[in-house]
């Protein structure tokens, strides 16, 4: 089995992938992204292509995202006609497709089995765009929206199977196209990840909180909108006035993963600071943090608050649920997946401050129920643990419903006949 991994930021959502079929003997896995991608440690195949330039600045606006996707996908084209010559050839291609570096993959690859992970398909209506009223589209936020599509749309027509982590994100999808996805998560370390009693974590000011103290927790990539984060920041307010002993601590970045920046601020951590007033000595902004630093936080927290627009279903929601965290989340799609009201935890209208503060004291004031929550969503969490994970993504590399009968490689059409492209064979000229 030969198999190719090309995500930009590679190794993004299949690491754990990687490593397994890396190990198994008889599989080459290779893997292609850019050249700021982190990589994978102990995995020495990633090849990394370049991005001779930018988008142009004065590129029509609407067409942004596709020019983007079209470098992309010119500079892994390159990149993969070097590894076909080089002697790798796979049976298999599994990527990330929103970048466009599996554009022209099939040129390079016809006989590959190309496999996407379906992840986001855009609407102005129904999903993120528009769903906050603080944030109003316009008529050219819908045809740029509309715009982008074209590159989805083309990703799912030109590949052979398709992979969407939740049936939400697949929803999202033309319902004509959508049989060519199956929905599996890839799957977190819910191994890996657990209650600690003993568990504790100190702030950057020094102090240390333990598990019991009341704890609050929000965690995100980065500080935005799109995950709620200006609405914790309002609840968050309320919630230290009414309760004078809690520490709420923020993990996230102040960069921008989706949506905008504020206009007139830095940063939304900028922003919200100079529209709530929250207690200092109770606040701690702990931006990036390791993974051991990360999982104390979420052991030592008596409430994790979760808030999105209905948008892909983040990792940190399902880790918190991991670690048996009482959880406070959105009542959007797709944490209705994952967390059912009253049981694995509290559902919140994203718009209702009130509703989210109260939720969140009330998890504070009954810490037996909170706790009861929290084991059972850790005990839902399991079934995206990194083996359901891998035995989901072995059925759809392999193309079959068992995956216990994996062959040492694949059958391909390469096996019975030569590819007839020729011209293609010399590297394309750079981009101007």
């Amino acid at each position: 089995m030969r198999i190719l991994i090309v995500h930009q930021n590679f190794p993004g959502q299949f690491g754990h992938l990687v490593r397994a079929w890396a190990a198994r003997p008889g599989w080459q896995v290779r893997a292609l992204g850019r050249q700021s991608a982190p990589g994978l440690p102990g995995f020495g195949q990633l090849v990394r292509y370049p991005l001779p330039r930018a988008g142009l600045a004065n590129q029509h606006p609407y067409l942004h995202q596709i020019e983007n996707a079209v470098l992309h996908g010119q500079s892994a084209v390159q990149t993969m006609f070097e590894m076909r010559r080089a002697g790798f050839t796979p049976d298999v291609i599994l990527a990330h497709p929103g970048w466009g570096e599996t554009l022209y993959a099939k040129d390079v690859f016809p006989d590959a089995r190309l496999i996407h992970l379906c992840e986001w398909y855009y609407s102005a209506e129904g999903a993120d765009v528009g769903f906050d009223p603080e944030f109003p589209i316009s008529m050219n936020d819908r045809a740029r929206v509309r715009t982008w599509n074209a590159q989805h749309a083309l990703n799912l027509l030109e590949c052979d199977a398709a992979v969407s982590p939740t049936h939400w994100q697949k929803s999202r999808y033309p319902e004509v196209l959508r049989d060519k996805i199956v929905v599996q998560h890839e799957g977190i370390d819910t191994h890996g990840m657990g209650p600690d009693p003993r568990a504790t974590f100190t702030t950057p000011s020094g102090m240390t909180l333990k598990v019991g103290d009341p704890v609050i927790t929000y965690v995100a990539r980065n500080l935005e909108p799109y995950r709620g984060f200006h609405v914790f920041m309002r609840a968050l307010e309320r919630i230290q006035r009414a309760h004078p002993n809690c520490h709420a601590l923020i993990v996230g970045g102040d960069g921008v993963s989706y949506g905008r920046r504020p206009k007139a601020a830095a940063h939304w951590r900028e922003h919200m600071l100079r529209e709530v007033r929250l207690d200092p000595t109770r606040t701690h902004f702990l931006g990036h943090i390791a993974r051991p630093d990360y999982l104390r936080v979420l052991q030592v927290s008596a409430c994790h608050v979760h808030l999105t627009y209905p948008f892909v279903l983040s990792w940190s929601l399902l880790e918190a649920m991991a670690c048996a965290v009482p959880i406070v989340a959105s009542d959007t799609a797709p944490i209705r997946e994952a967390i059912e009201d009253g049981k694995r935890g509290q559902l919140v209208d994203f718009l209702e401050i009130n509703h989210i503060a109260n939720a969140v004291l009330d998890s504070l004031a009954n810490p037996e129920d909170a706790r009861r929550m929290g084991c059972n969503a850790r005990d839902h969490a399991r079934q995206y643990s990194l083996a359901a994970g891998l035995a989901g993504y072995d059925r759809l590399v392999l193309g079959c419903d068992k995956p216990q009968a994996v062959p040492a490689r694949l059958p391909s059409i390469n096996d019975h006949r030569n590819l007839t492209i020729q011209a293609n064979e010399q590297k394309e000229e750079q981009i101007q």
